[in-house]
């Protein structure tokens, strides 16, 4: 056995920069179409289905794919799989950009949440196993985490700027220069790693967790759209079926999942806190972009321009947070500072009025993400420090899993909040002499309200859409209670729950791995704060997770 050198060098850092690039798109790509939807319906004529699934499939792929593809990237090598991943992104994205019909797109859109399945979990285990030292380790997961936040900011720019110039299938196509630029530096940057034992692939686990993620993810969708009809919640019966016969399959000898590993807070505490911080984020998320098109009548990429200011907090709070950690602030003490900090952003979301200065809004869309990244880089650096490098790709895509339920989550539930606030407030503030067949469309969305009292005579059509923003932000008001009430007591909890926590790397099965000089694991009693620097290895080491040394 030899002792892992646990710092990395130079070729190590200029590889994180390669893995930045497919984290991007990865991200990006979940909110570029945001401004290609008019674009699409006008050339391929999809129906109001399609251009749900158009929107919708890449989320419920992408999470149901993760943890299969992070279990896959262990055994297979996880540079294989981002290169293999990389591959099948940029033909994806070409076949979507020249999609000649709603289906072509539809599956084109599918085959691109898989390939981001592989690229998520894969950029994250290389990460993990480039950087053994813990201080190295937190400045990189930290610039990970701004990298992946940042990426959702700058799609809708990116996308608005793309379809002023080019066709709507640009925004696709954009994806695959950078996949080719991937593929030459990879395999000359990027090392290999993978689990050395890793036992079988588990088919059947990967086809029970498809099962169970689809139709929980559809579930939560639907009920955020239609609320509690019977077939959001015969899709999420049906999904969590399934996540029951999921986990009872990995009490096999050789799981897919290591439950063992959940009974420690060190591992289950950054899940249940990543799936919080992304309810909070990606659940508000919604209301701040359509605040600023249909409430301040902004145009889409004036809109998407303002919107990157968040992104300047991100920048900075998420470098600060590993400043912080690497000084010894306690991990609890940030990640309760930081939904401390995302607190005061939906108190001020709790401020702001249809007529209230563009910087109010601005601000608490700020301190929403500045303090929620805080979190995000806090979970992803606990979980990446529990786990071996060799479990490192599921463990990120269990942490991902998490955050896109989180994210269904919080539009599920915080946007049915504010649809129902929404069209109890629209309804009374309607004037007289509303026509009875534009009750309908008013009542269902603020942007219904909009296109509907463009047809109405000025008068009447001017009060509707004062009283439809209005209601908007009624609705708004009552979802940033609810995120504040949810953010508020994480806060409080994570403070008290986390302060025991060190982190301190797992063996394989779930137990304590072993540390120099301990012969069996679990020996140690006292809590290491670096053990992934003293993890022993085989001496030839070099696709088993050690640093890259060129």
């Amino acid at each position: 056995m030899t002792r892992i050198n646990a710092r990395a060098g130079r070729k190590e850092w200029i590889a994180l920069v390669v893995l930045i690039l497919p984290l991007l798109l990865v991200s990006m790509d979940v909110s570029v179409l945001y401004f290609a939807v008019p674009f699409i319906t006008k050339e391929l004529d999809p129906s109001s289905a399609q251009q749900l699934w158009i929107f919708d499939i890449y989320g419920f792929v992408l999470a149901g794919t993760l943890i299969t593809m992070g279990s896959l990237g262990d055994r297979i090598g996880r540079r294989k799989l981002l290169i293999a991943g990389s591959v099948a992104f940029g033909a994806a994205s070409a076949v979507a950009a020249y999609a000649s019909s709603a289906d072509m797109l539809i599956v084109a859109r599918g085959v691109l949440g898989v390939a981001g399945a592989t690229l998520l979990p894969s950029t994250a285990a290389l990460v993990r196993n480039m950087f053994h030292d813990e201080k190295q380790r937190q400045t990189a997961v930290a610039i990970w985490t701004a990298a992946l936040t940042g990426g959702i900011s700058l799609g809708p720019v990116l996308s608005g700027f793309l379809l002023d110039h080019f066709w709507w299938g640009s925004v696709f196509l954009v994806n695959v220069p950078f996949m080719l630029l991937l593929l030459t530096l990879g395999p000359l940057l990027v090392p290999e790693s993978k689990d050395p034992k890793p036992g079988p692939f588990d088919l059947l686990s990967s086809v029970l967790l498809l099962l169970a993620m689809l139709p929980v993810v559809y579930g939560i969708k639907e009920l955020a759209t239609n609320g509690a009809e019977p077939l959001s919640l015969a899709a999420m019966a049906v999904g969590i079926a399934f996540a029951l016969m999921f986990v009872l399959r990995q009490r096999r000898p050789e799981p897919m999942l290591e439950l063992s590993m959940f009974k420690h807070r060190s591992y289950s505490g950054p899940l249940l806190v990543k799936l919080i911080a992304m309810f909070g984020l990606t659940g508000f998320t919604v209301f701040t972009t359509q605040y600023l098109q249909s409430v301040k009548d902004l145009s889409p990429l004036v809109a998407a321009l303002w919107i990157l200011i968040p992104s300047v907090g991100v920048g900075i709070t998420a470098p600060v947070s590993a400043v912080l950690l690497q000084k010894g602030v306690h991990r609890a003490f940030l990640v309760s500072a930081g939904f401390a900090i995302g607190l005061v952003g939906f108190l001020v979301m709790i401020l702001v009025e249809a007529d209230s200065a563009l910087w109010l809004v601005l601000t608490g869309a700020t301190l929403q993400a500045s303090g929620i990244v805080v979190v995000m880089t806090m979970a992803t650096e606990m979980i990446l420090g529990t786990v071996p490098p060799t479990k490192a790709g599921a463990a990120a895509a269990t942490l991902e899993t998490s955050a896109q339920l989180g994210g269904s989550l919080g539009i599920a539930i915080l946007g049915s909040i504010s649809a129902a606030v929404y069209r109890d407030e629209v309804v009374q503030g309607l004037p007289e002499g509303t026509p009875a067949g534009a009750l309908a469309p008013i009542q269902d969305t603020l942007g219904g309200a909009l296109v509907t009292a463009a047809q109405l005579p000025a008068e009447i059509g001017g009060k509707v859409v004062e009283t439809a923003r209005a209601a908007f932000v009624d609705g708004m008001h009552a979802a940033a209670v609810t995120g504040a009430v949810l953010i508020f007591l994480a806060s409080v909890v994570s403070a008290i729950t986390l302060r025991k926590v060190k982190v301190r790397t797992l063996a394989p099965d779930g137990s304590h791995a072993p540390l120099e000089g301990e012969d069996e694991p679990g020996q140690q009693t006292q809590p290491v704060r670096e053990p992934a620097a003293r993890y022993a290895v085989p001496a030839d080491h070099t696709d088993h997770g050690a640093p890259y040394r060129g």
